[in-house]
């Protein structure tokens, strides 16, 4: 097992990852992945904007990032 497999949940979900895109992951950031896994369980295209989202979705993804990203 891998050490993120072997992980308490609870460390992995207190710990915040920093919101900033670098020159160096670019479409790897943290935040598009965090995007890109919210349109997949959502079922919404990922090109979707966060601001063309139904209110219900919008919150959703806004507490997601609030929990993700710091």
């Amino acid at each position: 097992m891998n050490e993120q497999e072997t992980s308490k949940p609870d460390e992995q979900t207190s710990q915040k990852i920093p919101n900033a895109v670098s020159d160096e992951t670019g479409q790897l950031d943290v935040r598009f992945i965090l995007w890109r896994k919210f349109c997949a369980e959502e079922g919404i295209p990922v090109e979707t904007l966060p601001s063309d989202l139904e209110e219900e979705k919008r919150r959703r993804w806004e507490e997601l990032k609030q929990a993700n990203l710091s």
